[in-house]
């Protein structure tokens, strides 16, 4: 099989596999998850300014007051690299266009200068975030194999997909087929990992802060 051949199977049956696998994954983890059930509380409410749901929703995305200074690294790298993750794979125009052949819709692009501007600057703060989790005993500590195998599942699609637009390294053809299998294998894994959190991340803040508000506590 040479390179275009690849390339071609890659865009074709890898990447139907790899939907099916990922759309079946996030399915049954939603299943499993909803289908869990709780039991009715059936004290009083207790309402108090602040306590609900959508409250905890808001306060949860920002820094808890003083957090931000105490830890930079992880709170700034982290926002970064999740909203360039997202403006690269949502408004980067072979993605949309993928997405337009999958679902049928579409969106105006940004410009492809902008998109390999935010790559860069995605890189930097995943590296960041990895050097601080390395060099900080507690953080070195708790982490397991997944952690690090997961900030390399989705760093290299990016650093596959920047290098490719910048014609680095290999040729175009064989950059991009890696650049689409790293995809891939980011799709296959993400329903079965920490990275599902992309899925569940709101929702798990939403109900907290409802259960947290029916006993007037805001959190």
């Amino acid at each position: 099989m040479n390179d275009l051949q690849l390339l071609t199977w890659v865009r074709g049956t890898g990447l139907n596999i790899a939907v099916g696998i990922f759309l079946l994954g996030v399915l049954w983890r939603l299943i499993e998850i909803y289908s869990l059930g709780r039991k009715k509380d059936l004290s009083a409410p207790r309402h108090a300014p602040g306590a609900s749901g959508l409250h905890t929703v808001l306060r949860r995305s920002l820094p808890p007051p003083g957090m931000l200074k105490r830890a930079p690294v992880s709170y700034i790298g982290g926002y970064v690299f999740h909203i360039g993750l997202a403006i690269i794979v949502f408004f980067g125009a072979p993605h949309i266009l993928l997405i337009k052949n999958l679902v049928g819709l579409s969106w105006p692009a940004l410009p492809s200068q902008f998109i390999g501007l935010t790559a860069v600057v995605t890189m930097a703060a995943m590296v960041v975030v990895l050097a601080d989790r390395i060099n900080k005993p507690a953080k070195r500590f708790l982490s397991t194999f997944e952690d690090w195998f997961t900030w390399a599942v989705t760093f290299l699609p990016v650093l596959t997909g920047w290098m490719t637009t910048q014609h680095l390294l290999l040729p175009y053809t064989t950059m991009l087929t890696l650049h689409i299998l790293s995809a891939e294998i980011l799709l296959i894994v993400l329903p079965f990992t920490k990275l599902f959190h992309a899925f569940t991340l709101f929702g798990s803040r939403w109900y907290n802060g409802r259960v947290n508000a029916h006993k007037g506590v805001p959190v």
